[in-house]
């Protein structure tokens, strides 16, 4: 059970949740808030958050990216733990729940959330699986933009109110930036094995240096999608978010003192950590200025 558990990675987690419980407090915020569709929206999104963990397990591990060599913390497939197919099957489990969950803000919601899911499912699947994977061509942190942003976020707007507006779209990206920020870490760490790996991430196309450089814009980002946000809300409260920032300037600093590479894994907990500071801090900006 302990090597499923690290298999799902549970510190990252945090990139499907936030994203939820933002969707969820502007609901609140506009007054169309489904406690249902909370719930099932937010299992639905770590169902799904999981079974693409466990296929970038297996499939990394059977392209050769998670060697003896790896820096990062030990991958089940790699250790021997747990095999491809376990872990393949494993998946298909995660995404069985996710379906279950689904079905219920189909109900509520209508058949855009199927076609949410769906997609959501494939491209989980296509990140490192598959012909084309997309975490091997440097699409990995547009994937992650994307669906840990732009979809999860709108997909849970959309499916509490049944409109999008543009605060939810600034919102959405303040979420994606966040946790664009996880995997961005994650592969400045591993830009000499992904090299030898031929795992083309944007971190081995960008170099050390610029590398640096885009995670500390993504770090300060969602503070500049929040001002129209405050500015809309026209409350005090939507100050909150600010007390967050020291930890993103904090962060950066770390991220361009390091060295040895093996400290990129605390900075990871670390970025998981401002992540979900900020993810409460804005929801409760937008619940009590509602």
């Amino acid at each position: 059970m302990a090597a499923w558990i690290l298999a799902a990675r549970p510190k990252t987690l945090v990139a499907g949740l936030v994203p939820v419980l933002l969707g969820s407090s502007l609901a609140y915020h506009v007054g169309s808030f489904h406690f249902g569709i909370f719930l099932s929206a937010l299992f639905g999104a770590l169902s799904i958050q999981i079974g693409t963990n466990y296929v970038n397990d297996a499939a990394d591990f059977e392209r050769g990216a998670d060697g003896s060599n790896r820096l990062g913390p030990a991958r089940m497939a790699a250790s021997g733990r747990l095999s491809p197919r376990a872990l393949y099957w494993g998946s298909g489990l995660w995404f069985a729940v996710a379906v279950l969950f689904g079905v219920y803000l189909i109900a509520h919601a209508g058949p855009w959330i199927l076609l949410i899911g769906i997609i959501s499912i494939l491209f989980a699947v296509a990140y490192t699986a598959g012909p084309f994977p997309l975490a091997y061509l440097g699409l990995g942190d547009l994937f992650v933009l994307i669906f840990f942003g732009l979809v999860a976020v709108l997909g849970t707007v959309f499916a509490h109110t049944g409109t999008i507006s543009p605060t939810a779209f600034f919102l959405a990206i303040a979420a994606g930036a966040h946790g664009t920020c996880l995997i961005a870490v994650n592969n400045l760490r591993d830009i000499p094995t992904d090299i030898v790996a031929g795992k083309r991430t944007l971190a081995v196309r960008l170099g050390e240096k610029n590398s640096r450089i885009y995670i500390a814009a993504l770090s300060v980002l969602p503070y500049f999608c929040w001002v129209p946000i405050a500015m809309q809300a026209g409350s005090l409260w939507c100050a909150l978010p600010i007390l967050s920032l020291p930890l993103a300037f904090l962060n950066i600093y770390r991220c361009f003192r390091i060295q040895d590479r093996r400290q990129f894994n605390p900075l990871l907990g670390q970025y998981a950590g401002l992540q979900m500071s900020f993810g409460i801090l804005a929801s409760l900006a937008l619940v009590l200025s509602r």
